[in-house]
């Protein structure tokens, strides 16, 4: 694959770890729980992680991404969640519901790219390691959701 694939498919892991930084800032503004707060603002720090290493393996296949906020399909993400939220008799559940869709969005990205490890050879172990911490973060909210759902 040329280097100008390997960046462009590097480029949409940046729109979606940034749709998913941006999509837990939001979530945190719009949430009264504050244990609930902490965990969004844990995973955009996390995510804005992620965004930086994704760049500098862009910048090593002579790319760049200036991208710092997502793609449209995550601004109309956290749109919706601002919506359900407000149109929410229980905001938790719908900002956790919201999320959800978001984490399962991403892990689908992940695996699209590393289904082709010779490609991404040389960064293949970063995109799973990232893969996994989102993993672990759907599984988090999973875990969240069913107990405001029991609530």
């Amino acid at each position: 694959m040329e280097n100008s694939e390997i960046i462009s498919d590097l480029k949409s892991l940046v729109n979606i770890v940034n749709d998913g930084k941006e999509g837990y800032d939001t979530a945190s503004k719009h949430i009264k729980d504050i244990a609930l707060k902490a965990v969004f603002l844990k995973y955009s720090a996390q995510r804005a992680g992620y965004e930086m290493e994704l760049k500098e393996h862009i910048a090593q296949h002579g790319g760049d991404s200036d991208n710092h906020s997502g793609g449209i399909l995550g601004a109309l993400h956290r749109t919706w969640i601002e919506i359900k939220q407000t149109l929410s008799t229980n905001e938790n559940l719908a900002i956790l519901g919201a999320i959800k869709t978001g984490e399962e969005e991403a892990l689908d990205k992940y695996d699209q790219i590393i289904s082709d490890p010779l490609t991404h050879a040389d960064h293949i172990s970063l995109l799973k390691t990232q893969r996994g911490g989102i993993a672990d973060a759907l599984r988090e909210i999973e875990s969240l959701y069913r107990q405001f759902e029991l609530r």
